[in-house]
């Protein structure tokens, strides 16, 4: 994993993390995803971009059942953006950069 994006394990440290007053990008993913693998890189581009602006982190929805539930996770990968930890944008399926970019510096 990267050392800008973070991987999150429980709804715990999911709340923890949308916490503060950045976007953060949250990608819900699984490790048995090719479009999962492919959008990737993406992500790491624009968080290295994006950096003090929005957060990224990486959900995978088999270890985290309850949060793919919960926000109604029926695809992969789904890029959602979450801004004073509510859901505010959403992407189902591979996302450009640009819009990826679009989506979350409207809230910043």
């Amino acid at each position: 994993m990267s050392e800008l994006i973070d991987e999150i394990i429980g709804e715990e440290e999911f709340a923890s993390a949308l916490a503060g007053d950045q976007p953060v990008v949250v990608d819900f993913w699984a490790t048995w995803c090719g479009p999962c693998r492919m959008q990737a890189p993406v992500l790491e581009e624009f968080a290295k971009e994006a950096q003090g602006k929005a957060r990224v982190i990486k959900v995978d929805v088999d270890e985290n059942e309850k949060l793919a539930y919960k926000y109604k996770i029926a695809s992969i990968p789904t890029l959602m953006v979450f801004k004073d930890g509510q859901a505010v944008e959403k992407s189902v399926g591979l996302t450009s950069k640009a819009k990826l970019s679009e989506m979350v510096l409207k809230h910043v």
